[in-house]
């Protein structure tokens, strides 16, 4: 019921929003109140565009969510523990949701939560999710001020931008709508689950996730994916494999930019990832290019327009660009001598297989969730690690590399041996990948 009446309580926060940043102008003689009360008319329908936006989102998200199924209650499971834990201090007694065991027991019959259920954890990940914007520094972020701005319509942007600019409640205007956008877009579990993986917290990711949102242009996706004109369904397939784009760019956000605002992130890789989005054809190595190839054909087996699946495949085959961008920046060379000698180093050693299997894994409960990404992360940050040991600032990466591999030649054969042994095998396990990934650490991290 109150995802159904949500679009009232929205209306009138944004009536109170509104009347804030125009009264204070009324105080200070700028705007006369016949003035103020014509424009407030006038805007009628613009208020109430955006209300049925917030709206439209809001239960595409939920749809989303429930796609999901009982493959997805493991995660749901967690993510409800955490907020009980949380500041949000959910209350399953009071909120009508089944204990761990029920749940489990529910999810062995083959169900997930209802959707009534998933609007309740939803209302508390949100909720969650702007305790800890509002209390952080990335609300101040430069690139959240279009965001503040699009909060109000059309008329007063353009005529009172400095009200909104100003007003009083900005912190928790910014910090709503950051948390909306996060929770709508990234699914519900994505914040908490990418938390937990790096142990940070949702104002960490909340910032990962207006980087990748500006760096690899999400919004442009997702606005592509809803005008779409294909059937409701595929759709939210759509949606699902941007949300999977989306934590992989948040993750690698989080690995390799820890502790940076969204703006300096930004700012310091949209040239370089620009670079190696133009020059993708000539870095892709085999292996990671089949697993784009996977990705293209599947997305063309689902029904998506060539356009949409074109973005999806881009976004995906610039996995690892975060890494390769910020250390060619902090060596001062180019990003395309670092990915070349990123991906020469996962071709010798089979770790681009083996980054590529970990991904592909389906985690069966939130240990192994937590196993997978450990996973990802060491068969990145070890190439990564590695690359800023040998290549001496300025210097030629792919000589490094190749100089470091002569050097180094029965070791990296070891690797590469046991990675063929786990490719050629019945299947690819946790801890067959935990296995090459110690294997890799013992000779790369040396």
């Amino acid at each position: 019921d109150f995802i159904d009446n949500s679009a009232g309580v929205d209306c009138s926060d944004n009536e109170v929003n509104i009347k804030i940043a125009l009264n204070a102008e009324v105080a200070a003689g700028r705007l006369s109140e016949d003035d103020r009360n014509a424009l407030l008319a006038e805007m009628t329908d613009d208020v109430a565009a955006l209300v049925l936006r917030d709206n439209t989102l809001q239960t595409q998200a939920l749809s989303i969510a429930e796609r999901g199924g009982v493959a997805a209650l493991p995660g749901h499971i967690r993510l409800i523990e955490m907020l009980e834990d949380s500041a949000a201090e959910l209350d399953r007694r009071v909120e009508g949701l089944a204990s761990t065991e029920a749940l489990t027991q529910r999810g062995r019959a083959g169900h997930g939560l209802t959707r009534p259920e998933l609007a309740v954890v939803m209302a508390y990940a949100k909720m969650a999710v702007y305790d800890a914007v509002v209390a952080s520094d990335i609300v101040d972020d430069p690139l959240l001020v279009p965001v503040l701005h699009a909060a109000f319509p059309r008329a007063m942007q353009h005529r009172f931008a400095a009200a909104i600019d100003h007003h009083r409640l900005r912190r928790e205007l910014v910090a709503t709508k950051l948390a909306n956008a996060l929770v709508n877009r990234g699914g519900l579990t994505l914040p908490f689950e990418l938390a937990e993986e790096f142990g940070v917290g949702l104002a960490d990711v909340a910032g990962a996730f207006v980087a990748a949102r500006d760096l690899f242009d999400f919004r442009g996706l997702w606005e592509a994916i809803d005008a779409a004109d294909v059937p409701g369904p595929v759709h939210l397939d759509l949606h699902v494999a941007a949300v999977s784009a989306l934590a992989t760019q948040m993750a690698d956000l989080l690995r390799s930019g820890a502790g940076m605002a969204p703006t300096v992130l930004a700012g310091k890789l949209r040239p370089g990832i620009a670079r190696l989005g133009d020059a993708l054809a000539d870095l892709l190595r085999p292996e990671p290019k089949a697993q784009i190839d996977r990705l293209a054909t599947a997305l063309t087996a689902l029904g998506a327009p060539a356009a949409i699946a074109d973005r999806l495949v881009r976004i995906e085959a610039l996995d690892g660009a975060v890494g390769v961008g910020l250390l060619a920046a902090d060596l001062g060379v180019g990003e395309a001598g670092i990915a070349a000698a990123y991906t020469d180093l996962g071709a010798a050693t089979g770790l681009d297989w083996a980054k590529g299997a970990a991904m592909a894994l389906t985690p069966a409960d939130p240990w192994e969730r937590l196993l997978k990404a450990s996973l990802v992360r060491d068969f990145e940050a070890l190439r990564l690690d590695l690359l800023h040991r040998i290549v001496p600032p300025g210097g030629d990466a792919e000589a490094a590399v190749a100089a470091w591999q002569a050097a180094n030649a029965p070791a990296v054969t070891r690797i590469a041996a046991a990675t063929t042994r786990a490719r050629t095998g019945a299947g690819v396990t946790t801890a067959m990948l935990a296995h090459l990934a110690a294997q890799a650490r013992a000779v790369l991290a040396g």
